[in-house]
């Protein structure tokens, strides 16, 4: 199969079971975050490797309930740490605010 993207329908092989999912993110080429449906927990997301996943097209039973999952998590975010300063955020090294400065008196 070639590289997952969002939004793919996959069989996730998991031991001797495989299952239905939905790709939601590709964090590295070695990782893919899918959303299956687990049997005591309801929807949740996995993290495979990308050889356990094969395609698939036809739509499955549990595919609703998969979006819907993926429809009420927030977008993975990349490189929150690094770069500049953030909403909220000071430098470092500065972690009070200027003091009043008066005119040479």
């Amino acid at each position: 199969m070639e590289p997952a993207q969002p939004g793919d329908r996959v069989n996730v092989a998991g031991g001797a079971t495989v299952s239905h999912g939905i790709v939601f993110d590709t964090p590295s080429s070695a990782k893919v975050v899918v959303a299956v449906v687990d049997a005591g927990r309801g929807p949740v997301f996995r993290t495979v490797h990308p050889t356990a996943l094969t395609g698939r097209t036809d739509e499955g039973s549990e595919d609703a309930a998969l979006r819907l999952l993926i429809r009420r998590t927030p977008p993975p975010v990349r490189g929150a740490d690094g770069g500049g300063v953030g909403v909220g955020r000071r430098r470092v090294g500065h972690t009070r605010g200027s003091m009043h400065r008066t005119t040479g008196k």
